[in-house]
Parts: C-alpha cells; sequence; structure tokens
C-alpha cells in the first residue's frame, strides 16, 4: 500500500522571516490524519529569511536531523558545539535530557532553504549529542546514498532509533530499487525534480508513504534529489 502526500496539502505558516511547509502536525498547524509516520514525527521545509532564524530554544527527547539545502545556517547548543551548515550538510542532535540551541541565518543577503526532521528516539533519557557530515551531490548521484542510520556504516552520522536515512541525486532516466523487508516501511521525500515512486509520479514537495509493498522503485524523469526513509 501506498499513500501519497502532495506538497500543497501540506500545513504552511508564513512569519516573514520564515515561510515553512509541513508534512506532520506541527506549532499551529493541527492535522489528525497527519501526525507522523511511524517514529518519524516531523519534516519541515523550512524557507529562512537573511538574518533571521530561530533564537534559542529547548528540545528534549528527540531525534533532531536537519539536511540543508541552499543558504547556510549557523548553529549553536548548550554543549559547546557551534557550526555554519551549508548545501549539502546534515546535522544530527540528540536532545534526550534536554538541551538548547540556535539556528539563525548566516547570511545577510540570501535565504536559507532546509529540511529539518524529528524522529522519535529509541528511548527516554538519551545522553544529549551531535554530528555533523557532509555528503555532495556527486557522492549522491546515481544511488542512494545512507546519510544516517541506528548502526551506521561509509561515513553515515547515527541515529538512536531504527531508521535508515537515504539520499540521492538522479539524472533523467535514472533508476534506483530499495528492498523492504517484512515488517520495513518506507517514507519518499522529493526535494526537487520529478521521480515515478512504484508507478506514482512524485514531484518537488511531493511525498510517499510505504507499507506492505515488498520494494520501492524509483525512476527520475528529470534532475532529482530526495529522499527515503526506511522505518520499522
Amino acid at each position: 500500500m501506498m499513500k501519497i502526500r502532495r506538497s500543497a496539502e501540506r500545513g504552511h505558516a508564513d512569519h516573514g522571516w520564515l515561510n515553512a511547509r509541513h508534512s506532520f502536525s506541527f506549532a499551529n498547524y493541527y492535522d489528525p490524519a497527519h501526525m507522523g509516520f511511524r517514529t518519524l514525527r516531523v519534516i519541515n521545509e523550512d524557507r529562512v529569511a537573511a538574518g533571521a532564524g530561530f533564537g534559542t530554544h529547548g528540545h528534549q527527547d528527540m531525534e533532531i536531523f536537519t539536511y540543508m539545502l541552499d543558504g547556510q545556517l549557523a548553529h549553536k547548543d548548550s554543549m559547546g558545539n557551534g557550526s555554519v551548515l551549508v548545501a549539502g550538510d546534515v546535522q544530527r542532535m540528540t536532545a534526550g535530557t534536554g538541551v538548547r540551541h540556535s539556528e539563525m541565518n548566516g547570511s545577510q543577503e540570501e535565504p536559507a532553504h532546509l529540511l529539518q526532521i524529528w524522529i522519535e528516539p529509541e528511548a527516554a533519557g538519551l545522553t544529549p549529542s551531535y554530528e555533523e557530515k557532509q555528503f555532495s551531490d556527486a557522492d549522491k548521484r546515481g544511488r542512494l546514498r545512507l546519510i544516517a542510520a541506528q548502526k551506521p556504516r561509509d561515513g553515515a552520522v547515527k541515529i538512536h532509533q531504527d531508521v535508515s536515512i537515504y539520499a540521492s541525486v538522479l539524472g533523467a532516466g535514472d533508476e534506483l530499487n530499495h528492498k523492504l523487508d517484512p515488517g520495513r516501511h518506507g517514507w519518499v521525500q522529493v526535494i526537487r525534480g520529478q521521480v515515478s515512486a512504484n508507478g506514482e509520479t512524485l514531484s518537488a514537495g511531493d511525498a510517499a508513504a510505504l507499507s506492505d509493498e515488498p520494494a520501492l522503485q524509483l525512476v527520475a524523469n528529470e534532475e532529482t534529489e530526495l529522499l527515503v526513509f526506511d522505518l520499522t
């Protein structure tokens, strides 16, 4: 079974400094039919105006994963980490027992564009931790590149949950297949371009949730970037 979540159906919040699209219920957007998918709780597509951002605020008991698309985002947290994320960077922050951080657009001229993803952790009360890595388009070209996992390999960051996250950049006509083992579920999030997922056309911002499907087949109709989540 595959359910499609169209880009235009997502929640929308325009705060002036922040233009956000919510795949699942978040903040003032509430839809009981879209509270998350398995342990995937938040996918926000955020556009942050130049010089603006999220002031210092707290999180607890959540795996917070940021996938940078364009621009830059300056991060500071109560663990002592400070860095500027740019396109291709991924960041994982385990909030655990509690962490405070800020995320500000590091440019005074250009907007920042990113996906912020929240995943429910495998246990409450984890020790807060932080990790970031860079994955170039070339590294993701023509394949499903593992970027985060419970048991990471090949330079992927660690997620404290039984979830594997893959990123891919495909050219027109490129085809990929991903097996979904029994009891596993899939979520496809298209970032840009257009792709066929098990025969259904998905465009930028669209997503598909897969359950009781043996595999995911992707065929790009044009230059496309996407994420694939493999979850219990």
